[in-house]
Order: C-alpha cells, then sequence, then structure tokens
C-alpha cells in the first residue's frame, strides 16, 4: 500500500506531460484563415510549402504557427492630395485586398503581420497622389472620378502584386474640393448648360422655319403650276359642264346658251 503513492507520481507527472505536449502540439485554424508555420530550430519561416489551412494540425510543440485572415478585407484610407494646378484636394477610398495565399510565408518573412500598414496603404497613397496629380478640380469634380479610380487601382495593383498582396479592388467614395472651387465649377456648369439649351432652342426654331419656308415654297409652286393650266377654254368648258349639271335639277327654269359673259349659259328660274 505504501508503494502506491510512489507509483503513481510518476504516472501523474507522465499524464500532465502529455495534456502540455497534446496542447502545445495541436492548433485548429478558423475559417478564412491560414497558417504559417515557424520552425524553431530547422529553418524559421516555411517559405517553399503551401501554408496551412482550414481544421485541425499537429505542430511540434517547439515551433509556431502565425496565423493570416486570407479572405477578402476591407481598408479605408483618407487622403489629401493636390491637382494638376496644385489645389489641395481631399479623397476618401477604400480599398479591397487579400494576401496572396500561396505567398503567404514570403509575406509573413518579409513584410511581417502589420503588411497592410507597411506596404498596402503607402502604396495608395502614393498612386492617389500620381493619378490627382494629372487632372484639374473640374475634371476631378465632373467625369473623371471613375477613370481616376481606375488608374489608382493599376498604379497599386502593379506594386504590391511584386509584395505578395492581392488588390481586388479601389473605390473612391469621394472627392472634396475648397468650397469656393466647388461653387466656381457649379455656377460655370450652370452656364454651360443654360447656354447648351439656348443653342437648342436656336436649332429648334431654325429647323422650324425651314420647315415653314418649304412648306410655302411647295404651296407656290404648286398654285403656279395650277395657274398655268387654267387656260380660257379649259375655264369656258367647265363653266358649261357646271351649267349642265344645274340644269339637270327638279327645279323649273330657262337657260339661254351664250347669253353671259364670255358666251357662257345663263340660268333663269321661275323667281
Amino acid at each position: 500500500m505504501e508503494k502506491l503513492p510512489k507509483i503513481g507520481l510518476p504516472i501523474l507527472i507522465v499524464v500532465v506531460l502529455g495534456i502540455i505536449f497534446i496542447s502545445k502540439s495541436t492548433i485548429t485554424i478558423s475559417s478564412g484563415e491560414a497558417g504559417v508555420l515557424y520552425k524553431t530550430f530547422s529553418g524559421g519561416v516555411v517559405t517553399e510549402e503551401a501554408p496551412l489551412g482550414e481544421g485541425f494540425h499537429l505542430v511540434a510543440p517547439w515551433n509556431k504557427v502565425i496565423v493570416y485572415e486570407v479572405r477578402q478585407q476591407e481598408v479605408f484610407e483618407k487622403m489629401q492630395v493636390l491637382s494638376s494646378n496644385g489645389l489641395e484636394i481631399k479623397l476618401d477610398a477604400s480599398a479591397w485586398f487579400q494576401p496572396t495565399y500561396s505567398k503567404l510565408g514570403l509575406l509573413h518573412q518579409q513584410k511581417g503581420e502589420n503588411y497592410v500598414n507597411r506596404v498596402l496603404l503607402p502604396t495608395i497613397r502614393s498612386a492617389a497622389r500620381s493619378v490627382v496629380g494629372r487632372y484639374t478640380p473640374e475634371q476631378l469634380y465632373s467625369s473623371k472620378r471613375d477613370v481616376i479610380q481606375q488608374e489608382i487601382f493599376v498604379e497599386t495593383k502593379k506594386i504590391v502584386e511584386n509584395q505578395y498582396i492581392q488588390l481586388n479592388e479601389i473605390l473612391v467614395r469621394d472627392v472634396t474640393l475648397p468650397t469656393t472651387i466647388k461653387e466656381a465649377i457649379e455656377r460655370k456648369l450652370k452656364q454651360e448648360q443654360e447656354s447648351l439649351e439656348y443653342e437648342f432652342r436656336l436649332e429648334k426654331a431654325r429647323k422650324e422655319a425651314e420647315r415653314q419656308k418649304i412648306d410655302a415654297e411647295g404651296k407656290a409652286a404648286a398654285n403656279s403650276i395650277l395657274s398655268a393650266s387654267l387656260t380660257d377654254k379649259i375655264l369656258k368648258e367647265k363653266g358649261i359642264q357646271a351649267t349642265m349639271e344645274l340644269a339637270k335639277s327638279n327645279n323649273s327654269k330657262v337657260i339661254v346658251v351664250g347669253a353671259g359673259k364670255d358666251g357662257l349659259p345663263i340660268i333663269l328660274g321661275d323667281q
């Protein structure tokens, strides 16, 4: 009986050490995450192998696993940049991005867990300054926002894709101009709109005048042709035909042929 405690103590120690070993040797990676393995005694960060995917993993207790989010993420940035004529423009933008999955080990080794602030945001700021500096405030305010957004995306992507970051989209959410410049641009745009409306009314009136002129010329030409075709003989013939038609009616009348002007018949009624 006295030997039982002496036998049980080593077993207890082994069990405790086993629990500690297992707890230190396992890791569960959640959905949308991946792990970078760091081997303490054999080369440090593993860059040649794929990162640890979602699920349960056994890892030697002297090694470490650094977990990264690998699903798409969004970062916001507000910047002050200069237009082509040196005016200060406030730009509110965001980026959709994620680390390049197959290069996660290199990202950790060369950039670290704070890669967003070290690489992505400075690159976006630099690209925004370069792109906005090509345009005037009027272009930024009106029709060039989509173009600017695309150019910032292209310039940023060109840099960060070599830094193991996958850039999916750049969104320019707001462009804020100095108040005086914004009001001046709005006045100019209003005047341009009014000018376009005035030109439209003038063009409409011109086309209506042309239509009326063409219509009048057509009627005049028709009348001219009709007048040229109505000779004295034709008029007399038409008059005789009309008189003969009237003579066919039942009303009592007397027709005197050749008694009227130019020899046309005259109809004398009983009244």
